[in-house]
């Protein structure tokens, strides 16, 4: 099971330094080359995703794609044999780099960016974008900012999954990853994106994790 409390101690120490972001880089360093030291790193996709593109079967063929927070790419990689064109970045260039060596013969392009400092030429730039668990990873005043960034990806009549843990709005926020409330998934509506679907379940851990599924969709007539 992955050591939750050691990506936690790692993170609080850059929350603590006002710097929420850099501590992704350094758990890769720390975690040297042991990918059970990284929470989201497992051999395959994202169980949620890949349950998704099995029973939505989105149409892939030319289609761009961008992971956003890719980490080791296990997602980028699923979308890539599905057909899309993938670019799959993260702020971390360790894990970028780590990306590039586990996945040697991909075709995914690994790209080390910032999510608050974005290349200009990204904006509404793909077909499909893919957030996993990057939301919840920083901290929750971050949360409009990080939304508003992600959002803006999104081409003109393109889609956006994203995945993240899920909370009641009266519950306490708990401890990163902070789980999204209804509210706050629904924040992406308010930069120019339709909700197509918004699934409230328990995934398949051990124990089972309480997690939103929203399908949204940038619709230009």
């Amino acid at each position: 099971m992955p050591d939750r409390s050691f990506a936690r101690a790692v993170a609080q120490q850059h929350f603590s330094q006002n710097d929420p972001a850099a501590w992704f880089d350094v758990l890769y360093k720390k975690a040297e080359g042991d990918q059970d030291r990284i929470p989201w790193v497992a051999a395959h996709a994202n169980s949620s995703v890949l349950e998704w593109l099995h029973r939505e079967l989105p149409e892939a063929a030319g289609r761009s794609a961008l992971v956003v927070g890719c980490g080791l790419g296990e997602d980028a990689e699923a979308l890539a044999q599905h057909g899309f064109n993938v670019t799959a970045f993260d702020i971390a260039p360790t894990a970028i780099e780590w990306a590039r060596q586990r996945w040697a013969d991909s075709r995914v392009q690994y790209v080390c960016a910032d999510l608050f400092n974005l290349p200009s030429d990204w904006t509404r730039a793909f077909h499909f974008v893919l957030e996993c668990y990057t939301v919840q990873a920083l901290p929750p005043q971050l949360r409009p900012q990080t939304i508003a960034a992600v959002a803006s990806l999104v081409g003109d009549n393109g889609r956006l999954l994203v995945v993240a843990r899920a909370r009641n709005e009266q519950d306490p926020p708990g401890d990163m990853p902070w789980p999204l409330t209804e509210h706050e998934i629904r924040l992406f509506e308010t930069y120019g994106l339709q909700m197509l679907q918004l699934e409230d379940y328990m995934d398949r851990e051990d124990p089972p994790v309480r997690r939103w599924r929203a399908l949204m969709e940038r619709t230009v007539e």
